[in-house]
């Protein structure tokens, strides 16, 4: 099996209080389509997706709240991020970490809190979209993840990843979208395979 780079032999931290700090009602799943618990270290291409496919991430800074919490998740949970785009509904990720279920797991759900706070403050009915009986849900359950297994389907997947802003017609080039990893200024750190 292709092994890509080298990996961070820490273990993967337990969840810090800092991010699971706000008290708002979320509903979160695990993915129907579940991270193997055996090859959950592996290299994954994922796809978390915005409930009914909704615009929610291009106005009122949504999408740097996506950021930062994947730039913690660098720093603090050992995810490595091999290639992303995040689009108007939904990211692409290529990642590994120790425990990428986990990974997915409290992204949706700390985002999830973040996403209802900024909501809240700017467009409060679009928050009714998301409203359950139990709370909120903005992440649909499945991630859609596909174990990377070969250096072809890697490049594969990352060409895929670049240029969904171009097939989607927001740029011309790859490189000109702001939010993917592509962009020589990505703020979110990006190894190589």
């Amino acid at each position: 099996m292709w092994t890509g780079s080298e990996t961070h032999s820490s273990a993967l931290n337990t969840h810090k209080n800092s991010y699971n700090t706000h008290n708002t009602k979320t509903q979160i799943n695990m993915p129907k389509n579940r991270v193997s618990q055996a090859l959950n270290d592996a290299f994954y291409f994922v796809t978390p997706t915005i409930q009914n496919w909704y615009y929610i991430f291009d106005r009122h800074e949504r999408w740097q709240i996506i950021a930062d919490s994947i730039k913690f998740c660098q720093k603090n949970k050992g995810l490595e991020v091999y290639a992303y785009v995040f689009m108007l509904n939904h990211l692409h990720l290529i990642i590994k970490s120790p425990d990428v279920s986990g990974f997915l797991c409290d992204f949706k759900k700390f985002t999830s809190r973040k996403l209802i706070e900024n909501i809240s403050e700017t467009e409060p009915k679009v928050l009714e979209l998301f409203k359950t009986e139990s709370g909120y849900r903005f992440w649909k359950e499945d991630n859609q993840p596909k174990i990377i297994e070969s250096e072809k389907f890697a490049i594969q997947k990352k060409n895929y990843v670049h240029n969904n802003p171009v097939v989607k017609g927001y740029v011309a080039r790859s490189e000109y979208w702001r939010w993917s990893s592509a962009n020589p200024d990505s703020e979110i750190e990006v190894l190589n395979f």
